[in-house]
């Protein structure tokens, strides 16, 4: 609990504002802004990230945390009066598995933190409209918990029909009034609608440049994720709820994770019916799917295979799906030989793993050994944490024993004698690398 100065401590004004947007369900809220005050501000910034890159003003946490009061009372009178103005954010990019350069848009450090004050408000108000769904982004919600949930229904309905949902460039896509027409159903404040568009229309500095659209949400913004979320609540999520599954002849489940999605369907026309008006309802809030990687797959149980036309080659085989970065596939258990539901770690993103890996180690291959062994053990323990899921083992192994060899690569590299695999051997029983441990039961 996070105590105020004086005054109520937010998590129970966080609970104030959660129960009246509960109470007033099919209302809008009006009045909001008036629970930001410096108390608030204080908790947003203790809850924004010190160690993020700089925004277009260069300045650090540490530099504006040096007159944080100053600085949080002329932030608060600012945003109240409506003088306060959105920096453009920096635009900078990072690699994405197929090559492709991902965009991320960086605010300056105090636009994170009003706008995690925001963010805040919308979390208490929205954790009572989001379904359960929905994992991304959210309180207490994660996704090894999509993953679980994904792995029980596929189980029970002995797999049935998947759509892979794909939405092309979707932050990039948001279009901003559309987005403003969602959020006016439950949000009429009119100081928390005046810095949501102002951090809308602020634009993306690039080359000295500052651009401009109607379109787009910047992946790195505070605010982002939850205004990302609130949109494909009402695209996908309220839609399949209240206006799909009732209709449907069998049994369906969404899964979504930010903007991954996955629909089960224990039949094969319910999934086909779906999959047809999917591009219309997505293109009605101007997003378009990936026609490629928006598909549907087959994933019957294998022994049920016969009664249908067969996998994703017309074969009579399941097809795989991929989701959260795991290949869902379906395997014989070792231990009583039944069809069972399995999770692999998905094949570029075991690439990428080991491509990090073999990367560090060409870069730090003169840092002493010890160092070395700290920090792969450091990458391997954070790739166990998220794939290590019971069935995956296997993948986990393959990916220690190859850093053993990228390792040994680049070791041998450090001189001119190189470095023997017997001399590996005994480096490894002083220095050895973190073992595979699964820690999820699914």
């Amino acid at each position: 609990m996070v105590e105020t100065s004086g005054s109520m401590p937010i998590s129970t004004r966080l609970e104030r504002i959660a129960t009246l947007a509960r109470q007033l369900r099919d209302q809008p809220l009006t009045t909001l802004a008036h629970h930001i005050d410096l108390d608030w501000l204080r908790e947003a910034h203790r809850r924004t990230r010190k160690d993020g890159a700089t925004g277009v003003d260069g300045q650090t946490a540490d530099e504006y945390a040096a007159h944080l009061e100053d600085n949080l009372r002329s932030l608060l009178e600012r945003a109240k009066s409506g003088t306060y103005r959105a920096p453009a954010v920096r635009r900078a990019y990072i690699p994405k598995d197929n090559g492709e350069m991902r965009p991320l848009g960086i605010p300056t450090f105090e636009d994170k933190v009003l706008q995690r004050a925001v963010a805040m408000l919308l979390e208490a108000v929205y954790e009572q409209e989001f379904l359960d769904c929905s994992y991304g982004f959210r309180p207490r919600r994660s996704a090894q918990q999509a993953l679980d949930v994904l792995h029980r229904e596929a189980s029970k309905m002995a797999g049935g029909w998947i759509i892979e949902i794909d939405i092309r460039k979707y932050f990039d896509s948001i279009d901003h009034e559309r987005l403003r027409e969602v959020l006016r159903g439950r949000i009429r404040d009119g100081v928390v609608q005046r810095l949501i568009g102002k951090w809308l229309n602020a634009g993306v500095l690039e080359d000295g440049a500052v651009t401009r659209s109607e379109a787009g949400s910047p992946q790195g913004g505070v605010v982002s994720p939850i205004l990302a979320n609130i949109f494909l609540h009402e695209v996908l999520d309220v839609w399949f709820h209240q206006d799909v599954r009732g209709r449907l002849r069998g049994r369906a489940q969404l899964v979504r994770y930010a903007d991954d999605a996955v629909m089960l369907f224990e039949y094969e026309e319910d999934a086909r019916r779906v999959m047809a008006v999917l591009p219309e309802r997505f293109g009605k809030y101007g997003l378009t799917l990936h026609p490629d990687k928006t598909r549907m797959v087959a994933f019957k149980r294998p022994d049920r295979m016969p009664l249908m036309r067969g996998g994703d080659d017309g074969s009579d085989e399941p097809g795989t799906f991929d989701f959260l970065g795991f290949t869902i596939h379906w395997a014989r258990s070792p231990m009583t030989g039944k069809w069972v539901v399995k999770m692999r770690t998905a094949a570029d993103r075991f690439r990428r793993a080991l491509r990090s890996i073999s990367q560090w180690c060409k870069s730090h291959r003169h840092e002493p050994l010890g160092m070395q062994q700290h920090a792969l053990n450091q990458k391997l323990r954070g790739h166990y944490g998220y794939y290590g899921r019971k069935g995956n083992r296997a993948r986990c192994a393959s990916l220690q024993y190859l850093a053993v060899l990228e390792w040994w690569r680049w070791l041998r590299r450090r001189s001119q004698r190189g470095l023997s695999w017997d001399a590996m051997s005994r480096l490894l029983q002083r220095y050895p690398l973190l073992t595979t441990a699964v820690a999820r039961p699914a």
